[in-house]
């Protein structure tokens, strides 16, 4: 049985030169349907290596654990010398809100959705497609802004220590457009799984940052007076105990920053490895290897918070934190010099500029797992998007870009980049919300709730606080839904089909004709009773002059989801009041004709010619109908989806209309 999808390349056919090897190298993959690529959040055939939820909690904490590198600096400048206490409340969020929502998450989107698939299943159709999109642009708006700011902040790093070149001073923005041009590079080179590379990094970064924080401590517990002088700053400012816990409750949503990662821990579920009785459809043991490894990446990231955020306000002053101090954006940096020496200082940089650059290959890996997964499948993105290559080229100067808009400046990027994380567990709260209400657990259902208005308090106040994250996250918003509707709208004409069956009724409906042609009525499904269908017959007789000596065949086509565009058809056969009929459902009424009657075609090696009578109605009306209900001018648009899927017309299924 043929389908329609591409045949395989011929081995013995020479290769390709110049343009064309060009750009079967940019279009390498493009067959992978499912967007599966070589990366961090790739998905993994059942065949190949899995890793213990250890190694894979290193693969995430790359993205994770490389905010300590700018989340201590961002934290005293936002919340001054209350920053510990708005720490608490942030790791309060963290172990009693974001953790048990995304071990939730792993629970039922153990293939690696993610939240959005959640909320995508809950909301079907155009409004879910819709919101899908919104998902989309905040998703875009944190991974793009973790690329753009951690290599900000590794420029940061690097101009910063004391060994650098001079001529390094003030070139933030060339050194940030470097690092990108390098992770597009590695990227277009082809990025293979480096979970080994990951575990190296997170190992020897979390342990300098341990080594540091231990050695601050002591100096802050020995040396009395730079603690007093914390201590009654904090009292003199604030005063009031309860108004110093309400200010921290009130100042932790600009701490935000510190609760990325959960989402790209469920990006990578895949790759961790269960148990031998795991299935794909109940895989037990990669679910337990996730949870343990979302909640052990929580605990250490929730210790080093509190630690990094109190040793940073005591010990380094105020000024030494706003734009042009030695402290802004490298905090822990700032006191490895201070207390450990240039020596460690510089090893502590070279650890956290790699790990920043891999966290911005983290957040890449995690763009092309959602753009393919969704938006071709839309129809709402060029075919050339389930390849890799070219999103990389797109991703990597739409980050030129961002790093040119803010100056290579960490700070300026902050609140993009809290909207972006914020939305998506706002969105992964409400998720498990409506999954527990679905279900029935009531419990759960009101501890999901509660948590989903502490995130949706957190993120409008992050708005409120910093509104230029909300503009930036509009702007990727607007940008993927102008871009995913013309898209939508200049495919229209396509074959959306990526398969089509026939079974075996149908297969025996077409045996009788030997010679051809085979003859079709498009038939409205609405209208089956023994009447409808000899008007239909007598129609075509008379009207588009059906031979009389044809055995026809009635084609009807049921839509189930217009906003669905790539489908696989089943075409049944069925008899109604004596009529053969074939019988398909799909998302949109003439490209589905169209590819019924291509395969029937290649089946039976006979020309189909079907036989339509002139819609009713207003013609703009008729192409919006075809554009959003998967209705509207249907003789017409068949015959142009079917010439420009046949460009020769002596291999053209014929239409016929009266």
């Amino acid at each position: 049985m043929t389908t329609l999808s591409r045949p395989p390349a011929d081995p013995s056919a020479p290769k390709p030169a110049g343009k064309a090897a060009l750009k079967n190298w940019l279009l390498f993959g493009l067959q992978d349907s499912k967007g599966t690529h070589q990366g961090p959040g790739g998905i993994t055939a059942a065949n190949e290596k899995k890793h213990p939820w250890w190694q894979v909690m290193c693969l995430t904490g790359v993205d994770y654990f490389s905010t300590l590198g700018y989340q201590p600096a961002i934290a005293a400048l936002a919340a001054g010398v209350i920053s510990p206490l708005a720490t608490l409340v942030l790791i309060a969020v963290t172990l009693l809100g974001a953790l048990p929502v995304y071990r939730r998450v792993a629970r039922e989107s153990h293939r690696g959705e993610g939240s959005i698939a959640m909320l995508e299943r809950l909301l079907p159709r155009w409004g879910g497609k819709l919101f899908v999109l919104i998902l989309l642009g905040f998703a875009a708006t944190d991974f793009m802004i973790t690329m753009t700011l951690s290599a900000a902040d590794a420029s940061a790093h690097l101009i910063q220590n004391p060994v650098a070149p001079g001529w390094l001073q003030g070139q933030n923005i060339l050194v940030t457009l470097f690092l990108l041009a390098l992770l597009a590079a590695v990227f277009l080179r082809g990025f293979k799984e480096a979970i080994g590379v990951a575990v190296v990094l997170v190992v020897l970064y979390l342990g300098l940052n341990a080594i540091v924080v231990v050695v601050t401590l002591t100096q802050v517990f020995t040396h009395p007076v730079a603690m007093g002088g914390w201590w009654n700053a904090l009292w003199t400012s604030h005063g009031d105990p309860i108004m110093v816990v309400g200010i921290a409750l009130l100042v932790f949503p600009k701490l935000a920053l510190g609760l990325s990662g959960f989402e790209t821990g469920v990006a990578v579920m895949p790759q961790v490895r269960g148990d031998e009785a795991d299935t794909e459809e109940n895989p037990a043991g990669r679910i337990r290897g996730t949870r343990r490894m979302l909640t052990t990446a929580a605990v250490i990231m929730s210790g080093f918070l509190f630690t990094t955020s109190f040793i940073t306000v005591v010990l380094i002053p105020e000024q030494e934190f706003q734009p042009g101090g030695q402290a802004n954006g490298r905090a822990l940096a700032f006191l490895a010099h201070e207390y450990l020496g240039v020596g460690f200082g510089s090893i502590y940089d070279i650890s956290t500029i790699a790990i920043l650059w891999f966290a911005g290959a983290s957040a890449m890996a995690g763009l092309l797992n959602l753009v393919p997964r969704y938006l071709p499948r839309y129809g709402m993105a060029p075919g050339w998007a389930k390849a890799v290559r070219p999103l990389v080229l797109v991703f990597t100067l739409v980050g030129f870009l961002i790093t040119f808009l803010f100056e290579a400046d960490v700070d300026a990027q902050g609140g993009a980049y809290a909207t972006g994380v914020l939305v998506l567990m706002t969105s992964a709260a409400v998720a498990v919300t409506l999954s527990a209400r679905r279900r029935r657990q009531r419990k759960r259902t009101i501890g999901f709730g509660i948590i989903s208005l502490v995130f949706t308090y957190t993120t409008i106040a992050n708005i409120f606080e910093r509104p230029e994250g909300i503009r930036i996250a509009a702007i990727f918003i607007l940008g993927i839904i102008v871009i995913s509707l013309l898209s939508r709208i200049r495919r229209s004409f396509e074959l959306h089909a990526t398969r089509v069956h026939l079974d075996r009724q149908a297969l025996e409906f077409m045996s009788d004709t030997l010679e051809g042609p085979i003859a079709i009525i498009a038939h409205e499904p609405l209208r089956l009773t023994a009447e409808a269908y000899r008007d239909k017959l007598t129609s075509a007789i008379e009207v588009s002059h059906l031979p009389l000596e044809q055995q026809a065949i009635f084609l009807e086509v049921i839509v189930d989801d217009s906003s669905d565009f790539e489908t696989e058809l089943q075409v049944h056969g069925v008899t109604r009041h004596g009529y053969r009929i074939l019988e398909v459902h799909g998302p949109v009424v003439p490209n589905t004709i169209a590819s019924v009657l291509l395969h029937i075609r290649d089946v039976t090696g006979l020309m189909p010619h079907i036989y339509f009578r002139w819609t009713e109605g207003n013609p703009f009306t008729n192409l919006l109908r075809f554009l959003f209900l998967g209705e509207g001018e249907i003789a017409p648009v068949t015959r142009e989806v079917l010439r420009e899927a046949v460009p020769d017309v002596t291999q053209r299924p014929w239409v016929h209309v009266g």
